[in-house]
């Protein structure tokens, strides 16, 4: 075992997922924060964002010259340890086109990630640069500070679940996130035995009409997605065969939204509601609505299996239903509201000139201030989006077990004050994932934990989708929509409905089997729910992973 051990570290990182995870967000997060920015930015101002892309630590000296900027320089010089970030702007006045390369912050930088000078060294090289060589690295370094992005425990996104609640009410729920988006669906039954289904700012909507205004208007498909003839939806459906096309669900959709207005324009308004609001991370466009309603099929599905066939709901508190939030996920987020605010800017700034018709230079509308003083008093304080506090904390040095221990703590959002006797309490899912003794005494207790020491946290997997499907298609996967006479096992992927398989746990060991060979990646996780009657696939950032030895 101890041999074992020492040949994981040899290959991982105690930290190996903090660094990937701020690797993937200067990669690839922060392009796609600036590719959504763009569609928010008012098209008459002719501004469009290019390409981002962050350069290395450096540091201006007093006579103006430019240098390499070192973590141990930064330490003893108490300054930030950050690295320049450059944005592609195009600003088209009339016919007259300008572009440059703006300047737009500085990014603090994580020690020895990609973008660190140390990273690739050896131990001799680190020594040469004044560095400790069994540093793992992870942290930042603020005004001289040495300050680490703590790791967030939080219910998973995107993820189905049946929870019953302190009045005895049965709803099935999803948090759906995509982007800035993370709206929340319930689904539950009426007294009165009505399906009914909320997101956003709209409560206690009929499902049915949701439903078959998303595409799925034939009784028989809902009833084929869903499995089983329930009495209650059968009366649901029953209550709503007079909405035969897609236009009626939605016109009775905009008479319960209170809406009124032109029956061409209400459709519009309903269904841009219904794509952008109810499932986004399934998709907004019309190609996924009908991925959509079999996906309010399943979770229909779900329900009604444990209000009527007496299956036991879901605890959330079991780890595949938790996620762990990283510094790329942190910083995603510090990022997408402060990038907008530097849009909004520049674009009040495009608006002054071109009311009082005076001439700029495209240079003067971009403050790197403003987007520089806002993250680095972020980082500095831990004072993060959403009015959560302590995000970030300087690293204790007693010793070296102690730094480790510091760069795997794992916190909980939960108010420490309050009892939440769930949450505090050891799960058998933590097995090989966090550490069942290390965990602060008082009101903290439980609420704060740390990695066990193999454990690593999924991060990102570039592999486009369609690959994924192919690889679940050769394994047996059926298509939806296919005519099935025998009842089988629903398949989900990411949080959505992709189709069917006969043998769910041969289907699942072919699987485990294929990823084994490298055929789906590593992080690919795959479970089979039996209670649900259905295999769950998950590519998701953020699942607290253990080696199987």
């Amino acid at each position: 075992m101890k041999e074992l051990i020492k040949k994981y570290f040899e290959e991982f990182s105690a930290v190996e997922s903090n660094i990937k995870s701020f690797n993937d967000f200067v990669d690839f997060r922060l392009q796609a924060l600036i590719d959504e920015l763009n569609t928010q930015i008012d098209p008459s101002l002719g501004l469009r964002l290019g390409k981002i892309t962050v350069g290395k630590p450096t540091i201006t000296e007093a006579d103006g010259s430019r240098k390499a900027l070192f973590p141990f320089e930064a330490r003893l010089r108490k300054i930030t340890y950050a690295a320049p970030v450059y944005l592609e702007i195009n600003i088209q006045k009339g016919s007259e086109k300008e572009f440059f390369n703006a300047r737009i912050c500085d990014l603090p930088i994580m020690v020895k990630s990609k973008y660190c000078h140390l990273a690739g060294m050896d131990k001799e090289e680190l020594i040469k640069n004044y560095e400790d060589p069994v540093d793992p690295g992870g942290y930042f370094i603020l005004n001289g500070n040495e300050r680490v992005l703590v790791m967030i425990e939080d219910l998973a996104p995107n993820q189905p679940f049946v929870e019953k609640d302190s009045a005895g009410n049965i709803s099935a729920r999803l948090f759906s996130e995509k982007g800035s988006y993370r709206i929340p669906l319930s689904i539950l039954e009426s007294k009165d035995g009505e399906l009914q289904i909320s997101f956003t700012r709209f409560k206690n909507l009929p499902v049915i009409p949701v439903i078959k205004a998303f595409g799925l208007v034939k009784d028989s498909e809902i009833f084929q997605e869903i499995g089983k003839q329930y009495d209650s939806l059968i009366v649901n459906l029953y209550a709503y065969t007079n909405l035969q096309k897609e236009n009626d669900a939605l016109m009775f959709l905009a008479e319960k939204m209170n809406l009124s207005g032109a029956k061409p324009d209400l459709i519009t308004r309903i269904i841009s509601r219904l794509d952008n609001f109810l499932l986004p991370h399934i998709g907004t466009d019309k190609e996924s609505r009908k991925t959509k309603a079999r996906t309010l099929c399943k979770l229909i599905k779900q329900l009604l299996r444990v209000i009527k066939d007496g299956k036991p709901v879901d605890d959330k508190d079991h780890y595949l239903n938790k996620r762990i939030r990283l510094s790329g996920d942190m910083l995603t987020d510090l990022f997408r509201i402060n990038l907008s605010i530097l849009s909004r800017d520049m674009q009040h700034t495009l608006e002054r000139y071109s009311k009082k018709k005076r001439f700029y230079s495209a240079k003067s509308i971009v403050k790197p201030a403003l987007l520089s003083r806002r993250v680095e008093s972020a980082m500095a304080t831990g004072s993060w989006i959403g009015e959560k506090k302590g995000i970030t904390q300087n690293i204790q040095r007693t010793n070296y077990l102690d730094l480790l221990s510091q760069l795997q703590r794992v916190v909980s959002l939960l108010p420490s004050e309050q009892e939440n006797f769930k949450a505090r309490t050891l799960h058998p899912t933590q097995f090989g994932r966090l550490c069942p003794v290390e965990t602060p005494e008082g009101t903290p207790i439980g609420l704060r934990k740390n990695l066990a020491i193999l454990a690593r946290i999924s991060t990102a997997v570039n592999v486009d989708e369609s690959v994924i499907l192919k690889v679940l298609e050769d394994a047996g996967m059926i298509k939806p929509g296919m005519q099935l006479e025998e009842q089988h096992t629903d398949l989900f992927l990411n949080g959505k409905s992709i189709g069917k398989v006969s043998s769910a746990q041969e289907f699942t060991n072919e699987l485990r089997e294929k990823r084994r060979k490298g055929e789906l990646p590593l992080e690919t996780s795959i479970y089979f729910d039996a209670d649900k009657d259905a295999v769950f696939i998950s590519t998701g950032v953020g699942r607290l992973l253990r080696p199987l030895i």
